[in-house]
């Protein structure tokens, strides 16, 4: 492994390293690699595991944050195709939540030979409604400059805030509090920048390139993809299923993991 790659990523690789199929697991905003602690033990045994912090996030290297660079998907979609190239990776499984899961699929459209079967939970190809296109992605433009004011304004009382609607579950506080632990953690004007890129981005143009077997994992009353997002999805990707899961918020594989790792199973 390149150690620069290693320290840049924080990439870590567990499971049944004899293995001859590797799950590589992608994590969402706001979160880190251990956002997948509630899912990956299921699969150890028969893949080998790559797990990574996106840069800006988790133990990534802080230094290799740069605005200008970072200020669109592609950059994350070089990197990821960095680690893949990087540690041999020939038609892995991808486990993607939320932006990383539209990072994946520019990825695999690019370079397809490194992937196989995709899994994208809580995704969006936008964020933000496009009335002229008859497009629903769930926000204004005026609610997410709120949401920027807010974040400049008390980044820590918007993270503690937001962590609890996004998350849902009210009966299982102790997710929201985790989820705020590792969206606190993120250096306030990196979470800003990154929060812009995500939800200010458009890859619905790029949808028809992904060729790859895919499922679309999407929980109820997530306040970050309306349903309508599932659907367009589904209907826009070839190859895709779509499953609605027994669960709520856009945190489904940490607030029920058991149905998030069984619909993977199936699929894989």
């Amino acid at each position: 492994m390149n150690n620069i790659i290693q320290k840049k990523n924080n990439i870590t690789i567990e499971g049944n390293l004899n293995a001859t199929e590797t799950i590589v697991f992608a994590h969402g905003f706001g979160t880190d690699q251990t956002a997948w602690n509630w899912v990956k033990d299921d699969f150890k045994a028969n893949y080998r595991i790559v797990l990574f912090d996106n840069v800006g996030a988790g133990s990534a290297d802080p230094d290799e944050y740069i605005p200008e660079k970072y200020n669109q998907l592609s950059a994350y979609v070089d990197d990821m195709l960095d680690i893949m190239v990087d540690l041999n990776l020939q038609n892995a499984i991808i486990i993607a939540h939320s932006v990383s899961s539209m990072v994946t699929l520019l990825a695999a459209a690019q370079k397809p030979q490194h992937f196989s079967k995709l899994v994208f939970i809580g995704a969006s190809p936008r964020y933000l409604n496009d009335e002229q296109d008859h497009y629903t992605g769930g926000f204004t433009q005026a609610v997410l400059d709120a949401m920027y004011g807010s974040m400049a304004g008390n980044y820590c009382a918007w993270a503690n805030g937001f962590s609890e609607v996004a998350m849902g579950n009210p009966e299982q506080p102790e997710l929201a509090q985790q989820f705020a632990y590792t969206l606190s953690a993120i250096r306030p004007d990196i979470a800003l920048e990154v929060a812009r890129v995500i939800f200010e981005s458009d890859v619905r143009d790029r949808l028809h390139q992904l060729k790859k077997e895919v499922l679309l994992l999407q929980s109820w009353d997530d306040i970050a993809v309306p349903a309508e997002v599932a659907y367009y999805l589904h209907a826009h990707i070839a190859n895709s299923k779509l499953k609605f899961i027994d669960a709520k918020g856009h945190f489904p594989h940490i607030s029920s993991p058991r149905a998030v790792i069984a619909a993977i199973k199936l699929f894989i």
